[in-house]
Parts: structure tokens; sequence; C-alpha cells
């Protein structure tokens, strides 16, 4: 497998990686963002839009690039090194790729230039209180009105972005018990429908996210963006690509904080020598380098079985990877801290806002130790995903 990057693809990552330091090199500047009235930088985003990021995952057809999951692990993997907080992940890989993946062409149509502009941003409601990491076990419902419609009824909690998104893709179940795999269905709703309530708040790695509370909420059958016989699948597929995207972001950031630790090693003196001259704390900053290498080479592995279409061995892949990037995330991030001492876990220096980020990603759709045991459960890796 080559992992080279060809010439546009090698562009997007230089022209990523100068905007980001020139707006992100400095952490103050990522403290007044989050200040801002929606928690992120509305005149970056529109920077982004500018350079075409927004657009990447979209195909031509509805006003996209046409790109792949290459192009969305080299964005995700500057944002992770440079602790970027717009909402990319929750507009473009979560609620774009059940856009994407939904096939509806007339609301593909009317929504991704919207999209690629900067102007309209999305969420998805998916996770509920009760349902753990268990993406099937949908309370909230949606009762067919027999014209076409439904009435959304139900409580969404932890939707990233979403307390100031413009449009949320809701899950519902129209169908079965709480936790059948079939019987849910996608819906787009607007942000500010009837019946919507949105509290939002702030999360603990500095980003945005929204409990969310539908009431009798009315749709019309053009909301509908998938059926309740292909509901799941289509999640399925999303949450995959969404693990695949968040390993690219943790390696970012890992490698960032590994960098972060062995300039302050070979800058901090004690008895009169800097501290990265004694031998037991190269070895533990080696430990270091060699997870976030482990990490990358996972996910490397994600980004390319995130295009498998047989879900069985997709699934299998994903939780393999996310294993590994649970697993280096906390060794990386504790490391880092106990290296930099009392610094490290202070509001004003980058490294406890790395850790606190790579923490949020391990526990993002399942932690290391639920896919592990999803991983044991599927048998393992087979030879096909391995080789």
């Amino acid at each position: 497998m080559d992992f080279d990057l060809n010439d546009e693809q090698r562009q997007l990552k230089d022209s990523l990686e100068r905007l980001l330091a020139a707006n992100y090199g400095d952490l103050n500047k990522r403290l007044s963002y989050m200040k801002e009235p929606k928690g992120y930088s509305a005149a970056l985003w529109k920077q982004y839009a500018d350079l075409g990021l927004l657009a990447v995952p979209f195909a031509e057809e509805h006003g996209g690039l046409g790109q792949g999951l290459t192009e969305t692990m080299i964005i995700a993997e500057a944002f992770g090194r440079a602790l970027a907080i717009e909402p990319y992940f929750a507009t473009v890989v979560l609620a774009g790729g059940a856009l994407r993946h939904s096939g509806h062409g007339a609301q593909l149509n009317a929504l991704v230039p919207a999209i690629v502009e900067g102007k309209l941003t999305l969420a998805l409601a998916h996770q509920e209180r009760q349902a753990r990491y268990d993406i099937a076990d949908t309370a909230t419902t949606a009762r067919a009105d027999g014209k076409g419609g439904f009435t959304l009824e139900g409580e969404k909690n932890v939707v990233l972005h979403g307390d100031f998104a413009d449009k949320l893709i809701v899950t519902a179940r129209v169908a079965g018990g709480r936790t059948d795999r079939s019987g849910i269905g996608l819906f787009l709703i607007d942000g500010k429908a009837n019946g919507v309530t949105r509290r939002g708040y702030p999360t603990q790695d500095g980003m945005r996210a929204a409990d969310v509370t539908l009431s009798a909420v009315r749709v019309g059958p053009e909301a509908v963006l998938a059926t309740p016989d292909k509901g799941l699948a289509v999640l399925e597929r999303v949450v995959d690509e969404a693990i695949a995207a968040l390993a690219a972001e943790a390696v970012g950031g890992m490698a960032a904080l590994h960098e972060l630790t062995v300039e302050y090693l070979k800058t901090r003196k004690q008895f009169g020598v800097p501290i990265g001259s004694f031998q037991v704390l190269q070895h533990r900053a080696v430990d270091m380098l060699t997870a976030v290498e482990q990490a990358r080479s996972m996910a490397y592995f994600a980004t390319m079985m995130a295009a498998e279409p047989e879900p069985r061995e997709r699934r299998k892949a994903i939780s393999a990877a996310k294993v590994q990037i649970g697993r280096s995330a906390r060794l990386v991030g504790q490391e880092a801290i106990q290296l930099h001492g009392g610094i490290g876990m202070t509001m004003e220096y980058k490294a406890g806002h790395y850790f606190k980020r790579l923490t949020m990603i391990d526990m993002a759709f399942g932690d290391a130790d639920h896919h592990l045991r999803e991983l044991a459960r599927a048998g393992g890796l087979s030879t096909k995903t391995s080789s």
C-alpha cells in the first residue's frame, strides 16, 4: 500500500498547515475563539470555505470537490495538531456524511452549496442518555402522520456543535423496540423548528455540544433522509468514517504533544542541566514516539478500511484502530503531563489542552476497552483486513 501523497494532497496539507499555524500558533487565539458567540472563529470558518475544505467529500454533481477519505484524513490530522475548534467534524464528517450516504438527491442539491460556502452548519443528533456506545439504542420516536410526514418526540445528548447548527440530522425510531437494529430513520429538521429546544454548553476539550429536546416536531416527507430499512446502515457507515477521521486527528494531536514535550525536556533545567539529558526521561520520550507511530499506522489502516463496502470487515478494522488510538493517546497524554509537571495542567499551556482533546477522542463512539470487546466478539481481524 502506497501512503505517499500526490501533488494535490500535498498542496492541501501545506496550505492548511500554513493557515492553521497563522491562526492557532498562539494558544491565546484558541482561547479567544472559544469566547466568540458560537464558540469558534466565524472568520476562520469562512477561510475554510474559501480554501475548499468544506467541499472536500461532497460529489462534484452536488457542488463539492468529490475527494475521498485520504483528504479528510489530511484535514483531520492538521486540525488535531492545531487544536482547531471549528465544527468541521460535526458539519462535514458527521452530518455531512449522513447526508451523503443517504443518497437524498434533492436535499444534497439544496444543502451542499450552502455548506460549501460556509453559510450552513449541520449537526448529527443520534446519541441518547441510555444508549452508552450502542448506536442502535434509540428511544426517540417518529410517528407517521398518514401523509408521508412524521412527528418526532425524544431527547438527544451531547450533540456536537448542536447548539448553533442551522440544521439537525436526527435519528428516530419508526418501528420496533428500543434496541432493535431495524426501524430507525434519519430526519432533517431545522434547528429553530417549533418543538426543538437546545441547551448548549462547552465540553472539556474546548468544543461545544448541546442537549436537544424534540417535542411534537413535525416534518414533511422531504425531510426523510433515510427510511427505517436503511437508517442504521447509513449511521454505521457514517460512524466508521467519523472514527477514521478522529484517529487522524488524534495522531496530529499526539505528534504535536510529543514535539512539545521533547522541546520542554531540552529547555527545562534541573541540577544545572537540561532534564532531557537524563536517560530515563529520554526513554520515556521514545516510548511516546513509538506510541505515536503505532497510532499513525492504525490511522492509515482506518482510512483505508473506512471505504470497505462489507460492513463486518470494515467494523472490525475500525475497532482495531480505535483500540490503538485510545491506548496511544492515554500513554502519550499521561507521559506528557508527567514530564511537564505542574505546568502541563494549566490553561495557559497547550499540553493539557491536547490531553483533554485526546481523552475526548478516546471516548467518542466507544473507548478503547469497548472496541477491544467488540473486536474480540467479532473474532479479531481477518486475513483479508490485515493483509
